[in-house]
């Protein structure tokens, strides 16, 4: 991986950071989209001593905020010359709905819009690099969501978390496979995966007795975030990795889905949807 560039989101904590980490350990520059900034010099200075150089770059998004998420692009394709991996990895669970500034449900928003604008405005300078590759974190939960392409924003339907976070993991694959097939004829790879169930930040933004006591205690049977994020690091970096695109990965190995996460013309339409709602042309060409 050396001398390659890999965009990590979400990259402070968790799965985010262990992925970082193993890229920079393997030669990488690191670029880190986070929120915070205590957390971002933080995570910097851990990666940076355990390698031993100057190898990770901090950029600083809201990713419930499109502004910020367009912002963040442009400053990412302005720093780079390149970008050899694109790590799709942050995202939220909501114990409740609530909504992104610019309207949208926070977990279709964050965990769905934002990965999908943001590879819209590099994969310009993503696709000018030879083998590159975009590596979208999904989940085994997405055979659980409540989706409906009339109902994106969960306004009409019980807000049951599970099922909107599944349904926001399931946009991924979706997003996974019509990009894939998008890219057909391009030097680009593009998976998604599912990493497992992982002791992470995830689930303590909310609050109340399941974000602060609950979710410790059962991540305590979970993978470590180092076992979590073998998938993402085996995607981004092994150069063996031998599957079609769109692939889904569990385990480092190509695995099922559901007929929906499959479905050609529900991820058309989600494609053209989320084209509408991030503001984009709706089915003018990316690249």
């Amino acid at each position: 991986m050396k001398g390659k560039t890999c965009i990590v989101t979400g990259g402070t904590s968790g799965i985010g950071e262990a992925s970082a980490l193993a890229l920079a350990e393997r030669g990488a520059d690191v670029a880190i989209v986070c929120r915070s900034e205590t957390r971002g010099i933080q995570t910097r200075d851990r990666i940076e001593a355990a390698t031993g150089r100057e190898c990770v770059r901090l950029f600083y998004a809201d990713l419930q905020r499109l502004e910020d998420v367009r912002r963040v692009a442009a400053e990412l394709d302005s720093a780079f010359d390149q970008i050899d991996v694109l790590l799709n990895n942050a995202a939220v669970t909501m114990l409740a709905r609530e909504e992104t500034p610019d309207g949208h449900e926070m977990t279709f928003g964050v965990n769905h819009l934002a990965p999908f604008l943001l590879t819209h405005d590099l994969l310009p300078k993503i696709v000018q690099t030879p083998g590159a590759r975009i590596v979208n974190v999904a989940s085994g939960a997405h055979k659980f969501a409540t989706f409906d392409l009339d109902d994106l924003h969960t306004e009409r339907r019980n807000f049951k978390w599970m099922g909107v976070y599944g349904a926001s993991k399931l946009c991924n694959m979706l997003f996974t496979v019509e990009l894939a097939r998008r890219l057909e004829g391009r030097d680009v790879r593009v998976w998604s995966l599912h990493p497992g169930a992982v002791s992470t930040r995830l689930g303590t933004n909310n609050p109340g007795l399941l974000a602060r006591v609950i979710v410790p205690i059962v991540g305590i049977f979970f993978k470590t975030p180092a076992q979590g994020a073998s998938t993402s690091i085996y995607l981004s970096s092994d150069p063996d990795v031998d599957a079609p695109n769109g692939t889904y990965f569990i385990d480092e190995k190509p695995a099922e889905t559901t007929a929906l996460a499959q479905d050609l013309d529900v991820a058309a339409r989600l494609w053209s949807e989320s084209e509408r709602l991030v503001g984009l042309d709706v089915g003018a060409p990316w690249v």
